[in-house]
């Protein structure tokens, strides 16, 4: 097993080298935005999730890590 990041700094590509690749969907080691009890409504914070959760950055992730990060949303 081998982390993402390092797979590809060491010339691999995970999603045609890899024998098995992780879920996204319901991966308990996925990251996640965590927000201070009490500014899960502070406006920056829901503009923050809505572009992290955005088909941009799915794009982007997919262009630049090739099947290195998966995104989990």
């Amino acid at each position: 097993m081998i982390n993402g990041n390092y797979a590809l700094g060491a010339g691999l590509k995970p999603a045609s080298d890899a024998l098995a690749i992780e879920k996204a969907q319901g991966n308990p080691y996925a990251n996640i935005l965590a927000v201070k009890k009490g500014h899960e409504s502070d406006p920056r914070v829901k503009k923050l999730a809505e572009l992290l959760h955005s088909d941009a950055v799915k794009k982007y992730i997919a262009d630049n890590f090739q099947g290195a990060v998966i995104p989990a949303f």
